[in-house]
């Protein structure tokens, strides 16, 4: 049995978790989301507690046993509190600002600035005046949050060398010894 599959998922009272076939939707403060769920996996609601079980015990449906609880489980939290992520900017001249809700323009050190669109249910807050600017990434959709990051940290990778670049907040970046000195 699955470890993380066999947890049960309490619902809290102001989210809805409807099942469709096998189509999840959650609906709470935060917005809506809706997952196609794995072959295999059944979704048992009793009260405020849902469990995930497997129709079978088949090869996939063991493998999907726990990525179909933590899909409903990520979704549930993602209604309710929804998810952040940190994103640092660092170097010389490098800065981040907002030109709508949907754009933020980017100068990293190029010839030219970067404009980039977040994509839908995601929202950024922008702390330029800080030591090391910082950019915000808050929505309802982990999945979402965490690709949307990456696309803006991969904007200007941190170098090891001075560590200039776009880093997560909770990221340590290695740094290597410049060149030696000749003699």
């Amino acid at each position: 049995m699955s470890r993380i599959g066999k947890l049960p998922i309490t619902v809290p009272a102001k989210v809805t978790l409807k099942v469709d076939g096998n189509v999840v939707t959650v609906k709470g403060p935060n917005g809506e989301l809706s997952e196609r769920m794995p072959e295999g996996v059944v979704l048992d609601t009793a009260g405020d507690t849902t469990t995930v079980t497997r129709a079978n015990e088949t090869r996939n449906a063991r493998a999907a046993h726990g990525l179909a609880r933590t899909l409903v489980a990520n979704m549930v939290e993602g209604v309710t509190n929804g998810y952040t992520k940190t994103l640092v900017i660092n170097g010389v001249g490098y800065k981040a600002e907002a030109k709508s809700k949907q754009w933020i323009l980017f100068t990293l050190g190029y010839s030219h600035p970067i404009l980039f669109e977040l994509p839908e249910g995601v929202s950024a807050e922008i702390n330029a005046k800080a030591k090391e600017p910082t950019v915000k990434l808050t929505g309802a959709n982990k999945r979402v949050i965490g690709a949307t990051a990456a696309e803006i940290r991969a904007l200007r990778a941190p170098e090891p060398y001075k560590g200039k670049g776009i880093r997560y907040s909770d990221e340590v970046i290695r740094r290597k010894e410049g060149k030696a000195a000749g003699k």
